[in-house]
């Protein structure tokens, strides 16, 4: 969407505050031994506290209120009673919701407790990049050019970017137009950010793949040549200057 008034960019950042607030507080409830349907009930009990609803769901019928992705699963992963979290594991949880007719879409990767199988610094270099990808959109940039800086940054790393997943446009549904906000430089994209459009900006940064490939669950993705993915995502207004990051308050940089 684009932000004409000030009752929409009201609307919006009290969406963003919610999925912010969501996903800010099942990192910090989340500990090993618990399963990744308590973690995800526990989302849910949050979203209902607001009288917000899950956006995957209603827009897809997801089983689940928000993804949790454990692994090698590098998103969309079904919340599950039989999934037991560990120590060490790489977690990506995804909150998207609507309230009041707005949506709005978050999300961060981390390591559960000890850093046991060196996960950090893939969490780390997502971070980074999504940082830097965000203090460079502004109104008139193009939308490739994002893509490039953040596979550029990825590859000073030594990693990889998936390049069949991306962010994309949001605010009065889950997925709007700009769609397709990739990770890399497609040079037949000439589209630009617009100033005032509200988009979902995410990493997803990878050790071995730059695919994701859908499991027999019609959800869980995962890579093409296996590997761990790191993702994390803001929702932001853009400006003629920095944008303003309406999902901040879920302290996913802290």
């Amino acid at each position: 969407m684009s932000i004409t008034k000030e009752s929409e960019l009201v609307g919006m950042k009290k969406i963003s505050d919610i999925v912010a607030y969501t996903l800010r507080e099942m990192r910090n409830y989340v500990q090993p031994g618990m399963s990744t349907k308590q973690l995800d009930d526990y989302g849910a009990s949050i979203l209902k506290d607001f009288n917000a609803n899950s956006a995957p769901f209603m827009t897809y019928k997801f089983p689940g209120w928000t993804c949790i992705s454990v692994n090698n699963e590098f998103c969309h992963g079904i919340p599950s009673a039989k999934r037991i979290l560990k120590e060490g594991d790489l977690i990506n949880i995804d909150v998207s919701a609507e309230f009041n007719g707005f949506w709005s879409d978050n999300g961060g990767s981390f390591v559960l407790g000890e850093d046991l199988n060196g996960h950090q610094k893939l969490v780390d270099a997502s971070k980074e990049i999504l940082r830097k990808a965000l203090t460079n959109i502004k109104g008139g940039v193009k939308i490739s050019e994002i893509g490039h800086l953040i596979e550029t940054e990825a590859k000073k790393r030594g990693y990889k970017v998936i390049k069949n997943l991306g962010g994309h446009g949001i605010g009065r549904s889950l997925h709007e137009q700009p769609d397709e906000l990739l990770n890399y430089k497609n040079r037949f994209d000439q589209r630009r950010f617009m100033k005032h459009s509200v988009v979902a900006i995410e990493t997803f940064i990878a050790t071995a793949s730059n695919y994701a490939i859908e499991q027999n669950d019609g959800w869980t993705m995962v890579g093409d040549k296996g590997g761990y993915m790191a993702q994390h995502e803001h929702t932001i207004v853009v400006t003629d200057n920095r944008p303003i990051i309406l999902t901040e308050k879920n302290e996913i940089w802290n």
